[in-house]
């Protein structure tokens, strides 16, 4: 018995490790088959991503997050050295060196710089940041080329070695002999490295227990400088040899969306921070990859496919994951959340003057603002005010609910295209198309979250991008299906009376659906709903002990997300008057996502701001001389890190702070003690607040001895 069990143990460690990229494997060879050329072009193209995807693990482990920014990490240092080739014609291992020093300097300075600034910040924080950062870099690549006084251009990086050989029925030059031979050594190395080295046991044991790590004296903020550098150097190494292969993208960059999702995809079947798993995981990406391209009728059938196994692996490998890796992955640590005024402060005279008079002059500004501006100035606030519902509906999924989405703007996109239908084919009204079109957006949440949602925090953000990328590259495409909507979306009077074919009436249109989500999301957070989507979104168990059941709160939180999201998109398709693609693609899904995290999640003013914030720095950019394009992705990045540096609340948040202060200066001048007014916390307090002195307040009448805060 005892023999049997260690027999047992001896496969099942293995089968659990390895399953899964198996399975992948499996499904390649029996699915997808292949001529042995194919095959071992598939090997190639598993190998590149591999080298990337073991950085994104290293990170992983090191950090607890998921880098977004790992593909554009090696972008910058192979642009440089491919532009060096290119435009100064310097010898290809001279450049080589170059790229290898610039990936060391990048790696260093975005840790020193950017990642170090949100050490003790919450994951989500640093993983926008990594968003932020990603662009950043992304931005950078295209403006290397400047330096030479050139444009960003397609380059091809050749080995100065005339080698070819043929496995039918591909011919193979000596770029792909480099990656066969390089990429696997670069692997040893590393494993080298991590077990051989002080260096590397260092990493593995900071990475494992941190708190322990610093116990022991290791230097665990100077090892992050070094995984980082690690990370950036395999993601050079793979950028380089890639750009042999298949060459140097045009922009410079390496960090195409389908990549990302390939490596994201390797990370998370592979398990998380199980090396040599995401390795075999990226191979077998690889080789499936190619497969679908050499069977399917069209290579964008990839995405879909990539995602589905992302979707199952996941569910397969959360049985099996650590204890340790499934918190690190799902633990929440919440945005500040909005205090009420207290109502002992919030019934003084003076406070009740200035709300009720802020919010008249803020509800004449919002109505009359369209007969001020011109009409695309008038647009453009519509714009304002559509991503306003996108963020609402974020501001429900992530805000409240504590789960990472970056796959809004597909709901978003087939809001729109559903929308856009109805209203110039099926001859619905306007609201009913609304009503069509959230629907359809509420039930594709379900069935995307009824996996999904079994997941939790940042690995579901890896399955909503997936499901993002699919909804662009495959089911919002006019090449796979004819009722997508083509041509020109007219705007049909509303209820057959009410003419808003203009800037003005678009605006009023959207403006009334807005307000309608913002009472309609305020009553669900005041209610039994919103208290209990909270309550699991900071203590899961907690909430489960008294009878609250985790998926279904959740279920319906993404429900109403896709919803809100579906709506917005049908009003964004009448307000272009065109269904376009691109304008649903899964970068702004990861703009949309930043919005609100820069505005704020803990309340409806931020997620407005970081709307706002989002619209307007886009509209200053285009409007600088130069490349629209590169100023707006520049405005974009720098803007999302340094307000996640300054303002970790976000920008509603600050203005939550200052009125704080406020009614702090109001509390002492009226002699009034206020507990939570001396501490200055944000984050609301179901303990009452204390009167000490009601005599101080000089209504009379209007202070009790004890008076609960509003809650």
């Amino acid at each position: 018995m005892a023999t049997g069990g260690v027999d047992s143990a001896r496969w099942r460690e293995p089968l659990r490790r390895f399953g899964p990229p198996a399975a992948v494997l499996a499904a390649q060879l029996l699915l997808f088959p292949v001529p042995a050329g194919v095959f071992l072009r598939g090997v190639i193209v598993g190998l590149l991503s591999a080298l990337a995807a073991l950085g994104l693990a290293l990170i992983y482990r090191a950090n607890r997050i998921i880098n977004f920014a790992q593909t554009d990490l090696g972008s910058v240092p192979t642009s440089l050295g491919v532009y060096l080739i290119a435009f100064w014609g310097w010898n290809y291992w001279v450049s080589l060196g170059a790229g290898l020093l610039a990936a060391l300097v990048v790696g260093a300075l975005v840790e020193l710089l950017v990642i170090r600034r949100f050490f003790d910040a919450p994951r989500l924080i640093l993983t926008v940041a990594t968003i932020g950062l990603a662009t950043l870099l992304g931005a950078c690549s295209l403006l290397l080329p400047r330096l030479w006084g050139e444009r960003p251009s397609a380059q091809a990086l050749d080995l100065p070695w005339d080698i070819q050989f043929t496995v039918d029925p591909i011919i193979f030059g000596a770029d792909e002999l480099a990656a066969l031979v390089v990429a696997p050594l670069v692997m040893i190395a590393l494993a080298v490295f991590l077990r051989r080295t002080d260096v590397g046991i260092a990493v593995r044991a900071s990475a494992e227990r941190a708190d322990r790590a610093a116990l022991l004296g290791i230097p665990v903020k100077r090892l992050q400088t070094v995984v980082w550098m690690v990370a950036t150097l395999l993601a050079f190494s793979g950028a380089w040899l890639r750009a042999g292969v298949v060459g140097l993208p045009i922009g410079g960059s390496v960090s195409t969306f389908g990549f990302l999702l390939r490596i994201l995809a390797a990370l998370v079947i592979g398990g998380m921070v199980d090396l040599p798993a995401v390795a075999f995981a990226a191979i077998a990406l690889g080789l499936l990859e190619t497969g679908i391209d050499w069977n399917a009728s069209s290579p964008l059938l990839t995405d879909p496919i990539v995602a589905a196994v992302i979707v199952v692996a996941l569910l397969l490998r959360r049985k099996g994951m650590a204890r340790t890796s499934l918190e690190s992955v799902s633990t929440w640590q919440a945005v500040d959340e909005v205090r009420p005024i207290p109502e002992v402060v919030a019934r003084l005279p003076e406070v009740r003057a200035v709300r009720w008079g802020g919010a008249a002059v803020l509800a004449a500004v919002v109505l009359w603002l369209p007969t001020w501006l011109s009409p695309s100035d008038s647009l453009l606030a519509s714009s304002v005010l559509i991503f306003g519902i996108i963020g609402l509906s974020l501001l429900v999924l992530t805000g409240w609910a504590g789960q990472v989405s970056l796959g809004q703007m597909g709901f978003v996109g087939l809001g729109a295209a559903i929308g856009g239908v109805a209203t110039s084919e099926w001859g619905l009204d306007l609201s009913l198309a609304l009503l069509v079109a959230g629907f359809a957006g509420a039930a594709t949440a379900l069935l995307v979250g009824l996996p999904a949602l079994r997941l939790q925090g940042l690995l579901l953000s890896v399955t909503t991008f997936a499901f993002a990328l699919s909804m662009y590259s495959y089911f919002l495409n006019r090449q796979f299906f004819d009722w997508i909507p083509t041509g020109r979306i007219e705007r049909p009077p509303l209820f057959g009376r009410i003419d808003w074919d203009s800037p003005t009436g678009v605006y009023y249109v959207i403006l009334a659906v807005l307000v309608l989500a913002i009472f309609a999301l305020n009553g669900m957070r005041s209610s039994r709903f919103g208290r209990a989507l909270v309550a699991l979104r900071e203590n899961e168990a907690g909430a489960q002990a008294f009878a609250l059941r985790p998926l279904r709160l959740r279920m319906t939180a993404f429900a109403i997300s896709g919803f809100l999201a579906a709506v917005a998109g049908a009003l964004f398709v009448h307000h272009q008057q065109a269904f376009g693609p691109d304008t649903y693609g899964p970068f702004l899904g990861f703009l949309a996502f930043t919005m609100v995290v820069i505005g704020g999640l803990g309340s409806t003013l931020g997620v407005l701001l970081g709307a706002a914030y989002l619209e307007l720095t886009y509209r200053f950019a285009s409007d600088l001389p130069g490349d629209a394009a590169l100023w707006r992705l520049f405005s974009n990045s720098l803007g999302v890190l340094l307000v996640l540096m300054i303002l970790p609340s976000g920008l509603g948040g600050l203005v939550y702070r200052l009125r704080d202060a406020a009614l702090r200066w109001v509390a002492r001048r009226r002699g009034l003690f206020v507990p939570s007014f001396v501490e200055g916390p944000t984050v609301a307090t179901e303990e009452p607040e204390i009167l000490t002195d009601p005599a101080a307040v000089s209504d009379p009448g209007s202070a009790p001895d004890r008076v609960e805060a509003d809650r």
